[in-house]
């Protein structure tokens, strides 16, 4: 766990040393001596983002030093990562190399829960509206047209989850297609391809494939819509043991949602510096933005975060990895982890519980309790 990192604060200087002459071990310090001051600690923590339209928040917030700010308030240190590969970001998460990090639902399902750490959906950012989809090259292709292609996405990710679901809107099955596993890192080139015929990828590389001449987007998230969240999911543990944490990121969330909303100087120039950190202009980003629901307002993530759609959304999400072989080996069922929602409803094992979704951090901002609301 890496909540126990420390940064530790330098002592002050003794007032003497005892290679000095005339310095000896039993006399008193003279009345100007430098006082030796007890070690501060700072509590130190990581999180880390891949590139997204909905995570860019994480990167302008670390790069404005909002997060830093919020950290300061609850006397702890935040570190933003970007990392480049999503699912590595998640994998290095797992592993305890991050305190936090950027997810879908799903993933946060399969990887860390389903590998034991116990992790909490910290921020429910925003759903996937149409960032998420399915692309044929050829003008004019339905989705019944996939039928015998191979299909470059990165295999059991929420690229896959949208696939399985839109084979079904057309009564078909992964078995009338064959995957091929690709990192999101090499999507974009791979479509490029002259023998890649079909992919699977969300924003900003969606965008970049769809503007490819002659290509048809058959399927996108909006056709699911709530399915696919995206979320800054935290240890639960260490979450438990500093909850100023939790306090911190969600503060610093808000303040960021606040201000990327506004229409007006403050909040054209935070979404033009997401748009340029994520390698498009803002007419690019603001297209991403409008595919995905964010939730900008607090009590909407907490009123989202305690429906009665959420358990039903993750059943689908369960059941999907359950017949993927995403539980874990001694899975015996799509229940097999334990899912905890605000209210106290459980699906799944309730003595298996690996993934806690929580409205209280949300409702806090919402109320205007967190340190430091109301105002600089």
């Amino acid at each position: 766990m890496l909540g126990s990192r420390t940064r530790l604060a330098p002592f002050a200087l003794l007032w003497c040393a005892a290679t000095l002459a005339g310095c000896s071990k039993n006399e008193p310090p003279p009345a100007d001596a430098p006082v030796r001051t007890a070690a501060v600690e700072t509590p130190s923590f990581k999180v880390c983002w891949t590139i997204y339209a909905g995570w860019m928040p994480w990167e302008y917030g670390a790069a404005k030093g909002i997060v830093a700010k919020w950290a300061d308030r609850y006397g702890i240190a935040i570190d933003v990562v970007q990392i480049n590969d999503y699912v590595e970001s998640i994998n290095q998460y797992t592993a305890g190399q991050f305190d936090g990090c950027s997810m879908t639902n799903m993933d946060a399902l399969t990887i860390p829960a389903a590998g034991g750490v116990d992790s909490t959906a910290l921020v429910v950012g925003d759903f996937s509206n149409g960032n998420d989809g399915i692309v044929l090259k050829g003008a004019d292709k339905t989705l019944a047209d996939i039928k015998g292609l191979p299909v470059n996405l990165v295999e059991l990710s929420v690229s896959h989850y949208l696939l399985a679901r839109g084979l079904e809107s057309v009564a078909l099955s992964e078995r009338d297609i064959s995957v091929v596993n690709t990192s999101d890192a090499d999507i974009v080139a791979a479509f490029a391809a002259k023998d890649v015929q079909a992919t699977v990828t969300w924003n900003p590389l969606l965008a970049e494939i769809v503007a490819t001449p002659s290509v048809s987007k058959v399927f996108d998230s909006s056709q699911i819509p709530g399915e696919i969240i995206d979320l800054m999911v935290v240890n639960t543990a260490t979450l438990q043991a500093h909850p100023e944490l939790g306090k911190a990121l969600t503060g610093a969330w808000y303040e960021i949602m606040a201000i990327m909303s506004g229409e007006d100087e403050a909040g054209i120039a935070a979404r033009t510096h997401m748009a340029q950190a994520s390698g498009t202009d803002l007419a690019g980003y603001e297209a991403q933005l409008a595919a995905t629901r964010m939730f900008y307002e607090p009590a909407d993530a907490a009123r989202f975060t305690a429906s009665p759609e959420l358990p039903q959304t993750m059943e689908k999400v369960a059941a999907f990895s359950f017949a993927h072989g995403l539980l874990g080996e001694g899975a015996k069922d799509a229940g097999a982890v334990g899912i905890a929602y605000p209210g106290g409803k459980i699906t799944g094992n309730a003595d298996n519980v690996k993934l806690r979704f929580t409205d209280e951090f949300a409702a806090m901002a919402a109320e205007g309790t967190l340190s430091g609301q109301g105002g600089e």
